[in-house]
Parts: C-alpha cells; structure tokens; sequence
C-alpha cells in the first residue's frame, strides 16, 4: 500500500480551469496538488487562438506554458498521472491516482474537461496515428501536398481543421451529418465559403473505414454518395465530432449531472451538490461559452470557494491561519 499524502486542495486536470485554480489556491496558502496527464488540456491542442484577452494571437501550447509558469513559481507540485478514483473520507476525500500514489483532500476540484468522440467504426481505434486523428491543428501539417483529407463534424472545431487542412492537403472533404451547420462562429463559415478547396458533404455520416492493418486507412465509405462515388480515397480523416464530459469520477462522488447536457452541475461560486468538492471548466454546466477564458475564470472562482471550505474545516482547527482572498489579486 503508497502512502497517503495529505493536502488542503487536490485539483484534477491541466488544463486552463486547473492551472488557474491551482495559482489562486496556492496564494491562497492551503497546500496543493495538481493531478492530471494531459497537459495544457484542449487548449494546447487548439492551435493559433486569437480570442484570449491580452493578446492578439497565441498558440494554445504556448499560452498553456504561460499558465504553467506562475503555478510552478509558486512551487506548487504536478503529477502527470489522471485521478482514477475519489472517495469520501469522514469529512475528507480519499484520492487515488492511475500511478497508484494516495492523497488525503480536504477539498477537491474537478477539471477534468471532456473525452473526444469517436464515430465507433471498426479500425477506427487500431488505426488512430495511421490516417485517423483526432486533432487537426496537431497534424494538420503531417498532409502537406497531400491529395485528399477528411474531416467529419460540424461545429467550430470541424469547420476550423478544414480551413487548416486545406493549407496543406490538396482536397479536404468536411463531412457532416446534418442538412447545414448552425453551430460554428459565423466568422468560420465566412472564411470556409472563401476556402476553394474544400468540399462540404452535407447529410452524410462515414459509415466505414477502408484500409489494412498494415498500411492503415486508405478509403472511407460515405452514406450517401458524392459526385457518383460512395467510397473516397483520402489519406487522412479527422474526427471533430464532439466531446462528451468525462463522468467518471464524478459519478463516483455522486454528483449531480444536467440531464439535458450531460455536464456536472454546478452554481454560481462552482459548488456541486456534494460539500467540498467544486468543478470547472468544460466539465460543468456553468456556462455553455465553451473557451479557455471561461475555463480560467472558474477555476478561480472554484479556488476560492475551496479555500473557503478549507479554512472552515475542522482538521484546521487550531493551524495557522492561510492568507485572505485580498491577498491573491
């Protein structure tokens, strides 16, 4: 059995709701860990964002660093391994990471933000890294010169991996189930009409893999035909078909889910339904703006009403008195 390490506030995730909670409740001077593998979350994987304030243009890595760095100035400690299982402790929480290490909480914060979806073909998996991705800004560049790509889904993140595949690939196909989109930003749509290389496939869902277990994807079959053929030759396909949040965790805890969207509940100060344990980001239902700005915005918010919870908790009773909000401005 690890031993288990004691600490005021146990944030999950690395992402820009992590990170922000994790720089708050460190000035805040409750002790802290950060857990989580993926670093920089979506937002380091989102490519050149030009909608975060302070800046014209950043790439979501690089801003992902900058959110890292005061966090590590403050010292506090990262451990690159998921959450995997939380339990309730007496007035505590018992955390277990995937590496197998404990950690005694008073106050958790949950900002493990969503899972990617995948279309559920056979292959689709077994394939992934050899034609199959589900990043676009991360691989885009590896189809330079290429004859074909595809991209299925229809909200921003689709429309934005077509516009950025059709840099390099020389026909990028956007595949999308519906009649018309109605979800991107409308400032995506103005670029994609100007995008001559790309082709939008509407009312039509991949309906098979085509390739070999040695070279990979090859071909996908399409559900209704396009230009007399219902098999394409591409040498790539991107799914940017969604994320759904990641339950796991919080269906253990017992907390509240919203039945129309699938997230965890949250109010106003980011509280969940079970005392001590708070969530941010693309996790919850707070907001349904989706960007890195309302990400960074709760996890401060949900660090201070961690700290709140902290210091009134009985096994401080005594302990010296950790700094005021004031203070972490």
């Amino acid at each position: 059995m690890s031993e288990t390490n004691n600490v005021d506030v146990l944030i999950a995730g690395q992402g820009a709701a992590a990170y922000a909670a994790a720089l708050y409740s460190a000035r805040y001077q409750v002790s802290t860990v950060v857990v989580g593998e993926q670093f920089g979350g979506e937002t380091a994987i989102g490519g050149l964002i030009e909608n975060y304030p302070g800046t014209p243009e950043i790439d979501g890595f690089e801003l992902m660093i900058k959110f890292k760095e005061p966090v590590d100035r403050l010292e506090v400690p990262i451990v690159s391994s998921n959450l995997v299982s939380v339990k309730k402790d007496g007035d505590a929480f018992i955390a277990e990471l995937e590496n197998g290490e404990k950690y005694r909480a008073l106050s958790v914060i949950l900002a493990v933000g969503r899972e990617r979806r995948k279309l559920g073909l056979e292959h689709e998996e077994a394939w992934m890294g050899r034609g199959v991705s589900y990043c676009s800004t991360c691989d885009a560049p590896l189809y330079r010169g290429k004859d074909s790509a595809a991209v299925v889904g229809g909200g921003s993140a689709a429309v934005e991996g077509a516009i950025l595949l059709a840099k390099y690939a020389k026909t990028v196909y956007l595949i999308y189930r519906q009649d018309h989109f109605f979800r991107p930003e409308p400032i995506l749509l103005r670029v994609l009409a100007k995008t001559e290389n790309v082709k939008v496939l509407y009312s039509t869902e991949v309906t098979e893999l085509v390739g070999t277990d040695e070279a990979g994807l090859s071909a996908i079959r399409i559900s209704t035909p396009f230009e007399g053929r219902d098999v394409l030759e591409i040498d790539g396909l991107f799914v940017e078909a969604g994320a759904d949040p990641r339950l796991e965790v919080p269906n253990q805890l017992g907390l509240e889910i919203n039945k129309k969207t699938g997230e965890v509940h949250v109010d106003r100060a980011q509280r969940t339904n079970v005392p001590g344990v708070y969530a941010a980001g693309d996790l919850t239902d707070g907001t349904d703006l989706k960007q890195t700005v309302t990400a960074a915005a709760q996890g401060a918010i949900a660090a201070l009403s961690a700290y709140s919870h902290v210091i009134e908790h009985p096994s401080r009773i005594g302990e010296e008195e950790p700094a005021q909000p004031a203070t972490a401005r």
